[in-house]
């Protein structure tokens, strides 16, 4: 399988056509297609093989992209540190994954073979100029062979490790396999309504290490061009879509409600916009309708998982629009299945249910990921029978609309990102003045779900919100701290003295129409 054959074809039919931008650096698709080609050959040639492990941990550059189809291109695996780990969070992916390089942007170039967690990695490389003690990317580039790279990868084999925290705070990486990305270059490419074309543009606003990420091959498959923003900026968003012409975006619920409340939005221009996706977290009807007033008629949705590469449900832009005309309570739909993944609503034995019956949800199609790294007890609980099990609750209506009304596990969906209880317990637990703890999601307008927690002081301790925050803030990234603290006298407990989650949540989202937001 020659997964980047589109990349040598950019470069013969639109050579000095604008592949991707960040700021001020642009590189063509001639020079997407060498520079790639180059750094394929410059890190096999530091005696990486096949199968290999590649970490990285950058914001959005454009030698990102370079990496990730240099990558591809070799048989290496690209392994992703969210931007935002804090340093033991970076130590736990690196133990885990075992790489045999790691590559760093500006900001995380500290990492070296002294650092703890750190020392089985052979090669360290800064991603965007010289760094001590380090190999410089570009330089690597510059000095490679032009040949052309020969590694041809199968389907089964793995592409890419999608770092996030278990359920039970430890860390697990879902396996991507190239067949996995081909299968999501196809959906992309599959949707008729949104379909990109060649020189159209598209604004990714998120960490294309992570999810956004999963958007570059099928836009640079059909010839148009990645705008990468190194955060998102609702005021510098709208400027570039009316600068450049940008015609796709993808965003989560928290960026369009930051957009809707930017001053500039309605003397903007965004014509040339023809779709906004959303997805990461469900966003509230109430505000979809307003995102569809005043950013106009192009909204879809998607939803879909780390463990499914590609989104495996979309509420499209005319589900949108006719949910608006005749049918607002499917604006709470997460869509209906679509392209090639089969998608069910079962009970606990595994059979379909369907109307207001509430089953989970499970999938299965060529998208589906290989399992977890090193877990193969968790990968069997997770794929039964070649399904998926997603862990979201749901119902279906007679259209095969999906509804999902809450979660099997705990986990919160906050701004996009995935926060698991346990993890962020585990350090609320080592505050000396912290008796018990209970993290849940509560509803929040901006981030769709806010962390907060609920803590039992212990007895005789003095301890304020601010301090447990701070101290949250100290051992996880910003995402995952509570951002509020209540103190309660005692937390409820099962029959078998067991935590009640349930029970500590279920007042926060009394009267709300749904159990996630």
């Amino acid at each position: 399988m020659d997964i980047c054959r589109h990349i040598r074809l950019g470069a013969r039919y639109w050579p000095q056509q604008e592949a991707v931008v960040c700021g001020t650096s642009v590189l063509t698709f001639a020079q997407l297609d060498d520079h790639s080609n180059r750094l394929a050959n410059a890190l096999l040639a530091l005696g990486l093989v096949k199968g290999d492990r590649v970490a990285v941990q950058s914001r959005n550059a454009t030698g990102l992209v370079v990496l990730e189809v240099a990558l591809l291109r070799a048989g290496l695996v690209k392994a992703a540190l969210n931007a935002r780990f804090t340093a033991s969070e970076a130590r736990d992916v690196v133990t885990n994954a075992q790489p045999a390089a790691f590559v760093a942007g500006r900001g995380f170039t500290h990492h070296g073979p002294d650092t703890p967690g750190f020392e089985g990695v052979r090669h360290f490389i800064s991603l965007d100029g010289p760094a001590e003690g380090r190999l410089d990317m570009n330089a690597l580039i510059a000095a490679a062979s032009p040949a052309p790279v020969a590694i041809e990868a199968d389907a089964d084999d793995l592409a890419v490790l999608h770092f996030s925290s278990g359920s039970t705070g430890a860390i697990k990486a879902a396996m991507q396999t190239y067949g996995n990305r081909m299968a999501c270059i196809r959906k992309v490419l599959f949707r008729n309504e949104s379909a990109p074309r060649p020189g159209d543009r598209i604004a990714l606003l998120g960490p294309v290490t992570h999810a956004s990420g999963m958007l570059m091959q099928p836009f640079l498959y059909a010839g148009a061009t990645l705008h990468l923003f190194e955060k998102f900026d609702p005021a510098e968003f709208l400027a570039a879509v009316a600068k450049y012409r940008v015609t796709h975006t993808f965003m989560v619920p928290a960026m369009i409600n930051a957009l809707l409340q930017e001053p500039s939005l309605e003397a903007s221009d965004l014509s040339t916009l023809r779709q906004l996706t959303y997805g990461a977290a469900p966003m509230a009807p109430a505000r979809v309708e307003e995102a569809w007033r005043r950013i106009g008629p192009i909204l879809a949705q998607g939803y879909g998982l780390s463990e499914s590469t590609s989104a495996v449900a979309s509420l499209s832009t005319r589900d949108h629009a006719e949910a608006l005309r005749n049918a607002p309570e499917r604006l709470a739909s997460c869509g209906r299945p679509y392209g090639e993944t089969e998608v069910k609503v079962v009970d606990e034995h595994g059979h379909e249910v369907t109307g207001e019956a509430i089953g989970e949800i499970v999938v299965r199609g060529p998208d589906i990921f290989k399992g977890y790294w090193g877990e193969p007890g968790l990968t069997a609980e997770a794929v039964v029978d070649g399904w998926l099990r997603t862990g979201d609750l749901a119902r279906t209506d007679a259209q095969g609309f999906i509804y999902i009304v809450d979660r099997k596990k705990d986990m919160i969906v906050s701004g996009g990102f995935n926060v698991y209880p346990n993890e962020v317990e585990a350090v609320l637990y080592r505050h000396p003045a912290v008796y018990e703890a209970c993290v849940i999601g509560v509803p929040d307008d901006r981030w769709g779900e806010a962390v907060r927690a609920v803590v039992v002081p212990r007895a005789g301790a003095a301890v304020s919100e601010a301090d447990i925050v701070a101290h949250c803030r100290t051992h996880l990234a910003d995402y995952k701290a509570p951002r509020a603290v209540d103190f309660a006298p005692a937390l409820p407990k099962n029959p078998n003295g067991k935590l009640a989650r349930k029970d500590v949540r279920t007042p926060y989202w009394a009267g709300q129409q749904r159990q996630v937001n």
